[in-house]
């Protein structure tokens, strides 16, 4: 099953002034684009061909031999996963389900916020803040460079991508202004909802 590029959820300028239709050209269309087209050289012919990008993940993680296939199709489903994770009208406190869920499992949804900035801030080099399910826990991870929770068994459940490409033609080297506009701004807590189920 070849892996495909989907569209954006939104038109391009749909999150601005927070995220740029410009980031979102080069983000979108080059970055995620280029994770596609290697990810499917890199399975054409393998064992991996006709598999989900969620098994290939799977069986690939921690493989020195098949970190190429590793990295690009984790990086394809990491941004698909991303792109969900916000919308125009988004952000701020949370709603719903995941709302009773954050202030159970952290305390607070500041203390939720606060979780999920150090590890966006905290993530040296490039890789992802993630809201992930433990069993059946929220928690908050980072990883390195195409790393996903999934690999460790975890469930994710909302994501923010602080490689430079997410946030560096609006923020420059400003790190934690792009994840608190993140938060106050963009998040999609339906999406995060009904990925808790």
């Amino acid at each position: 099953m070849a892996i495909t590029f989907p569209d954006l959820p939104y038109p391009k300028n749909a999150l601005e002034p927070h995220i740029s239709a410009r980031t979102l050209e080069f983000h979108h269309g080059k970055h995620h684009k280029s994770y596609v087209d290697k990810g499917n050289d890199a399975i054409k012919g393998t064992e991996f061909e006709n598999m989900s990008l969620e098994e290939i993940i799977k069986k690939t993680s921690g493989d020195s031999s098949k970190t190429a296939v590793f990295n690009n199709c984790a990086q394809a489903w990491n941004h698909d996963f991303y792109w969900k994770c916000m919308k125009g009208d988004g952000g701020g406190k949370a709603t719903g389900k995941i709302a009773e869920k954050i202030d159970a499992d952290f305390g607070s949804f500041d203390k939720f916020v606060e979780e999920l900035k150090a590890a966006g801030t905290g993530q040296f080099g490039s890789g992802w803040a993630w809201l992930v399910l433990d069993g059946d826990k929220l928690k908050v991870v980072k990883t390195l460079n195409a790393e996903n929770p999934m690999s460790q068994g975890m469930k994710p459940l909302l994501t923010a991508d602080v490689w430079e490409h997410a946030y560096y033609l609006d923020y420059q080297n400003r790190r934690p202004d792009y994840l608190s506009a993140f938060l106050d701004k963009l998040v999609n807590w339906d999406f995060a909802n009904q990925n808790l189920g």
